[in-house]
């Protein structure tokens, strides 16, 4: 089975918990991987499988995902086409009006993917990420919207629309 190979062969040094063979197969026995709101996806760049991406949350507004490529082959590009053709296959497939993503706060090249297809930083959540031994790291939430996706534009998000706080007895 190729997805359980995969899985196990390759290191996920910004995903917690480990990958094994028989988690693998436990989860495709509950539908982990396909099923009525998520489906699996194998990432090629037309020769060779470098990846999967797994979406979920399909029959909610605001699907997710999980995107993963394998080691070697990183740092090539596959994970923004990966990405691009995801909300390209959402946008066409799902009536929803955004794809949501989150990676921890050290994931760079995550980063960077999700800004060059054009997701928008939303969220920051400190100490919202479990890792490997416990330790906490900050989440950051990326989204795109499918206005954005069609015509090629970014929505920013407005960080300053708190209303002024008072201190005080008659503060909030």
């Amino acid at each position: 089975m190729w997805l359980g190979e995969f899985l196990v062969s390759h290191d996920w040094p910004f995903h917690a918990g480990a990958v094994d063979r028989d988690l693998v197969t436990e989860r495709l026995r509950h539908g982990y991987y396909d099923g009525p709101d998520r489906a699996t996806f194998i990432v090629t760049d037309g020769a060779q499988r470098v990846g999967l991406v797994r979406v979920e949350d399909l029959d909610d507004p605001t699907p997710t995902f999980d995107l993963r490529i394998a080691s070697a082959l990183r740092r090539q590009g596959h994970g923004t086409a990966a990405l691009r053709e995801l909300a390209r296959w959402v946008f066409d497939t799902l009536d929803v009006e955004r794809l949501e993503g989150t990676t921890r706060q050290d994931n760079v090249a995550m980063r960077r993917t999700f800004r060059a297809v054009g997701f928008v930083k939303e969220a920051h959540y400190r100490r919202g990420w479990p890792s490997h031994g416990g330790r906490l790291l900050d989440a950051v939430g990326y989204a795109l919207l499918r206005t954005d996706w069609r015509e090629g534009t970014t929505t920013s998000v407005d960080w300053n629309d708190e209303p002024d706080i008072v201190d005080g007895p008659t503060g909030v």
